[in-house]
């Protein structure tokens, strides 16, 4: 579910390999180069030769065709949206063949379910600040693989006020002498901006990220906000004085609103904070869990175990249909926040609990406590050899595995069906279009049950 996310979950790293998943890897790193064209070129064919030049005359090179220029100004240089200018059908045709040759072997492949408008989908927006080499204050996104900052001021995939809100915030803080943060030397204040926007519900939070509780002036500058965008439902200042790539901090003070924002997804309302784990693409969120629940073909007598829960939305989004709902969710501010969420909803069937979903099902297991659907929404990493093992202790009769990397997920259905688990189906979704990324439904059924 929300995820991508909890790296406490690692990769299996003892675990027995079908050959067939090998040669798939290797088949999808090869189909892989076909991504190429993604930045505007075509994949060179490898051993071609180039024919001599007749004795006597100096060989030309040929003629290079034009360079096409890039709708996104920033193409080549933040590194996100690789296929931003690859035609959707094509994005489409690439990314549906990486997943039938990573996981095709284990069952059938279903079509990729398309994003009809597939711009401006990102709720959330996340700019760093910093000082550039003329030793200017700039905020934008990190260069691929660097803590370089590349001034993006807005983004073809993001959401169009999320960007005009970032750019007020920067605006504002020379008015309040509020300088950026330099990670060189450690000076300055604002490491960041954050803007969430809930699709269902239009409300807007603000976050913005400093390096000490220190914000001057912060009602004047509220107000001067929210003069600029008063769309804004809150204002929170997120602390973060630690040294870490990690963009948000623990501690937070609220501004202006009620400190968190609510979305609705299939009809639930999720309460979201600065913190929340919540799936960027609403839209293509909500055909995912229905996806999702469809697979569980639940009648409303299943005991349904929902492992990396995050705040809850697939659990509660599931639990009208359900008898009973266990969240499990390491991460304990998430936990609080599904608890919360339960309640919002009036969802007296779902329990959650903070804890290792691994661990909880072992002892689950111990005591001989049945689970008739387990959802599973693991991060990129997969889910840990530890966590597939409790799995096949605890032998629920159907597994619907979310899964947001389909290599990952290629190596945990190896040791899935191998421990006797079939694979009916795949639904792959495109949640992250103009980029390599996707999820994809799986459903897995236990031999006999």
């Amino acid at each position: 579910m929300e995820k991508k996310r909890r790296a406490s979950e690692g990769s299996p790293s003892a675990k027995p390999e079908r050959t067939t998943g090998r040669t798939n890897r290797r088949a999808a790193e090869e189909s892989a180069a076909s991504f190429a064209y993604r930045s505007g070129g075509k994949p060179k064919k490898q051993g071609a030769a180039r024919a001599a030049a007749p004795a006597g005359k100096s060989r030309q090179e040929a003629p290079k065709a034009p360079v096409k220029k890039s709708r996104c100004p920033y193409s080549g240089k933040c590194g996100g949206c690789t296929m931003i200018d690859v035609p959707y059908d094509d994005q489409i045709r690439e990314k549906q063949a990486l997943v039938q040759e990573l996981i095709g072997d284990y069952g059938p492949v279903e079509p990729f379910i398309r994003m009809k408008n597939p711009g401006r989908y990102r709720n959330k927006v996340t700019s760093i600040c910093g000082i550039d080499s003329h030793k200017k204050p700039i905020c934008g996104v990190y260069r691929e693989r660097s803590h370089e900052i590349v001034p993006v001021r807005t983004c073809l995939i993001q959401d169009r006020r999320a960007d005009g809100i970032v750019q007020s915030v920067f605006s504002l803080l020379p008015s309040f002498k509020m300088k950026v943060y330099d990670e060189r030397t450690g000076y300055g204040s604002v490491k960041a901006i954050q803007v969430r926007c809930a699709r269902a519900t239009g409300q807007i939070m603000v976050t913005i990220v400093t390096a000490s509780a220190v914000f001057p002036s912060r009602k004047n500058f509220v107000e001067a906000l929210l003069q600029k965008e008063p769309e804004i439902t809150t204002i929170v200042q997120n602390i973060n004085d630690r040294d870490t790539t990690m963009v948000l901090g623990t501690r937070e003070k609220v501004l202006y609103g009620k400190g968190y924002i609510e979305d609705v997804l299939l009809g639930k309302t999720f309460r979201l904070s600065s913190r929340s784990f919540y799936q960027v693409n609403s839209i293509q969120t909500e055909k995912l869990y229905n996806i999702a629940i469809d697979m569980a073909g639940l009648s409303g007598k299943e005991r349904v175990l929902d492992a990396y829960c995050g705040i809850g939305t697939i659990g509660i989004c599931a639990s009208d249909k359900a008898k009973e709902v266990i969240g499990v969710e390491l991460n304990e501010d998430a936990a609080a926040d599904a608890e919360e969420n339960a309640k919002l909803n009036h969802a007296d069937n779902v329990t959650v609990y903070a804890d290792d979903a691994g661990r909880f099902m072992t002892e689950m297991a111990e005591k001989k406590e049945p689970v008739d659907v387990l959802f599973m929404d693991p991060p990129r990493a997969g889910a840990s050899f530890d966590f597939l093992q409790a799995i096949l202790i605890l032998a629920p009769k159907k597994i619907v595995y979310v899964s947001c990397n389909p290599e990952t997920l290629a190596d945990n259905l190896s040791y899935l069906t191998d421990g006797g688990y079939t694979m009916k189906k795949a639904v792959p979704v495109d949640m992250f279009p103009y980029t390599e990324s996707m999820e994809t439904a799986v459903l897995l059924v236990r031999t006999g049950a």
